[in-house]
């Protein structure tokens, strides 16, 4: 199947949400940060398991997988949904992924700094609380964001710790630039870096549970077990 005839299959199974509202009537925003699926400049550290071919069609598949939950739960929950690319046009990732998604295009810099120019556009848009997702980590689901959410209601910060020593998940409720400075991106110091930040600027923090990202060989069976649980098409399990 050619890489256009599989985004249009994709693009015709996706539900309608809530993200065309106007920010001022959505409250509550899920930010996804991917990366265009070009061979040889996404899921690198797969590359001599998969091949580079192998390797985009993986993050293909994952970041498909999350934006359809992420649609799903928008029709059940007032949510302005939006995707954070690099590494494309935006026509290429309206191709990819429909019209029914709120794109912007990440702005330059490290980690950290498209983080927080991300959180500090939310919030002068009118969001009160704001969840940012990659697309590394596929067992994030529905309940995840909606107990973050709720969390955000009494806290100043929530956070899903990865195993990898990272974060799948970070929700505030103001933007705090400080939060994301000094943090050793891609390392297993981050969420340990980022609580002593927090703590370090009395922010109140909550946890959900930990979860895994796929980012090497030794977690891809933790995406066999994801596509068995949920549907997916049997040509996402990678060998």
């Amino acid at each position: 199947m050619s890489p256009a005839s599989i985004s249009q299959s994709f693009v015709s199974q996706l539900p309608a949400s809530t993200s065309s509202l106007p920010a001022t009537s959505v409250k509550d925003g899920l930010m996804m940060f991917t990366r265009y699926p070009q061979p040889g400049r996404t899921k690198t550290r797969l590359i001599p398991h998969l091949g580079a071919e192998g390797a985009a069609h993986l993050q293909r598949l994952m970041t498909e997988h999350l934006i359809k939950r992420g649609l799903e739960l928008g029709r059940q929950h007032p949510l302005r949904f939006e995707v954070h690319f690099t590494g494309s046009s935006l026509q290429q990732i309206r191709d990819w992924l429909g019209q029914d998604v709120i794109y912007h295009n990440q702005c330059e810099g490290d980690l950290g700094q498209r983080l927080a120019y991300a959180f500090h556009q939310g919030f002068t848009n009118g969001q009160e609380r704001l969840l940012a997702i990659g697309s590394d980590c596929p067992a994030i689901g529905p309940a995840h964001i909606t107990q973050a959410l709720h969390l955000l209601r009494h806290r100043d910060l929530v956070l899903g710790p990865a195993l990898d020593g990272g974060y799948y998940l970070i929700g505030l409720r103001q933007a705090v630039p400080a939060l994301f400075q000094g943090v050793a991106w891609g390392t297993a110091e981050v969420l340990r870096q980022t609580v002593a930040i927090a703590t370090h600027l009395n922010l109140s923090t909550a946890f959900l549970d930990p979860l895994p990202d796929i980012d090497r060989p030794e977690d891809l069976p933790e995406w066999e077990r994801i596509c068995r649980g949920s549907g997916v098409a049997s040509d996402a399990v990678v060998e």
